[in-house]
This record gives structure tokens, sequence and C-alpha cells, in this order.
């Protein structure tokens, strides 16, 4: 049996990259660890002056270090770019938050080719290539936390979404593999499952049911929630970051290859 090295026990992770964090859950996860005083990188959409803004408020929060990689997480080269660029300008990488997602709508004998393979793309095999890259120094260092954001829709499926279902359970079993692989190297993998969050992307969804429903956008959301969250709320960014906080904490080295719902009862029913 290998014994593995406890230099990391009691410390707190000091170098983070979460991806598609300039808006919604992976920018609520980023100014997380920026609170825990992590040197956080980011990547993500957005115009100059807003990922200026998002920077700015990483290091006000209290980031040690922030920087923003643009890449275009469909593109392998982009990827590695982004990887390399987070190890190179934070010193190392403890944590890798995958986040970076896009949605598209519609009944599996309508969905456009090039639509599931943009989906699998960003919000499956992205991660595949995040976490391949970054388990060198991980391993190397003895030490590494990756953590997922799949979503509800890694456990169970809802119709017109056979794309983002089919990438998020891809998600959950791709994290089960790392974990089985890296458990002696002190290198967990696990993943984030949320319900309905408040986020841009179903901020959109919301309005295009108001629409479609001829509803006030608060019928709109309570209809949303009633049919899935008994909760009847929104899970809180809030939430979210202190769960990617907790996994990566010392507390939660045990907790390896798990898929954490965090979706105010949805997979209870």
């Amino acid at each position: 049996m290998t014994v593995q090295s406890d230099s990391y026990a009691t410390s707190t992770p000091t170098t983070v990259l979460v991806t598609g964090a300039t808006s919604g859950i992976g920018k609520a996860v980023a100014l997380g660890f920026a609170r825990n005083k992590s040197a956080v990188a980011i990547n993500g959409f957005g115009h100059g002056s807003e990922i200026s803004a998002v920077l700015d408020e990483l290091k006000a929060s209290g980031a040690t270090k922030a920087i923003h990689v643009p890449s275009d997480m469909s593109q392998v080269k982009d990827i590695e770019t982004l990887i390399i660029t987070t190890q190179n300008q934070l010193g190392s990488l403890d944590v890798l938050v995958n986040n970076a997602g896009i949605q598209y709508t519609a009944k599996v004998e309508d969905f456009p080719a090039e639509k599931w393979d943009q989906v699998i793309a960003i919000n499956l095999t992205s991660a595949f290539h995040t976490i391949r890259l970054a388990l060198p120094m991980m391993k190397a260092r003895n030490f590494g936390r990756i953590i997922n954001i799949a979503s509800v829709h890694g456990l169970v499926g809802s119709v017109q979404k056979a794309a983002y279902v089919a990438a998020k359970h891809g998600i959950i079993g791709l994290t089960k593999v790392v974990a089985l692989e890296c458990a002696e190297q002190n290198i967990t993998a696990n993943s984030v499952c949320p319900g309905w969050v408040l986020t841009p992307l179903v901020e959109a969804q919301l309005t295009a049911n108001a629409k479609r429903d001829n509803v006030t956008n608060d019928q709109a959301v309570h209809n949303l929630l009633l049919e899935k969250q008994p909760s009847l709320r929104f899970v809180p960014l809030d939430e979210l970051s202190q769960l990617c906080l907790f996994l990566a904490s010392p507390g939660a080295s045990s907790i390896n290859g798990a898929a954490l719902p965090i979706d105010g009862g949805w997979t209870a029913r």
C-alpha cells in the first residue's frame, strides 16, 4: 500500500481554475474561493469591460491574484492554453472547477446534429480535456480537487434536453472514473448536481415560458418550480459556492466520486 503525503491535510487550496465563470454559478464559485484568499483563474464569455469588472470583484473579495484566460471550450488547443496559462501564472493548480456549459432544447427527432455536437463538446468533452491536462501537475504535487458542476439532469431526465442530459450523465460517469484512478494520490473528483438556479440561462427560459403561456414572469417562476423543485425556491448561488468550498476543504478528503444533489428535493420524488 502506498503511504500518501499529508502535507495538504490542513492547508487551504490556494490556486483555483473555474471555467464559465464570468456569470452565474461559475462566478459565484469563483467569488467563494476569492473570499477564501485563493488565487483564481477564470474563463468565460464577456466584453473586455465586463471581464475586467469580474476580475476587480474577485480581487476586492480577497483573491490573492485573479486572471482571465480567453478560451473557446470547444477547441482542444484553447483548453491546453487555458491550463498551461493558469499553471504558469498561478504557479500550480490545486482546484479545478468545470462549470462551462450551454443549453439547447428540441425533441430528439428535431435536434440539429451541430447543436448536439456543440453541447457535448462544451458540457462534457471540455471537462475531459481540462482534467487530463491538470492531472499531471496534481499528481506531481500529490494533491488535487476536481469539482464538476453537473446538474440534477445528470441524475434524471427531462424532455427536449437530449444533449444536455446526455452530457451531464456523462460528466458524472467521468467523475467516477477519475475518482477511482486517483484515489490513492490525494486527488478527489466529485460532481455537484444543482436543481433550478436563477442564472442568465434560466432567466431566458423563464422569459420564453411567460411569453409562451401568456402569464406574468412571477407566475412563470412559480410554474417552473412547482413542476420539479419541492422547495419552491431557486437554489441560492451562495449555497452552491459553499458546497464547492467544502469539497475542496480538508474535511471533504474522503468524499470521492460522489454526485451530490443540491436541488431543493427535486430528486427525492
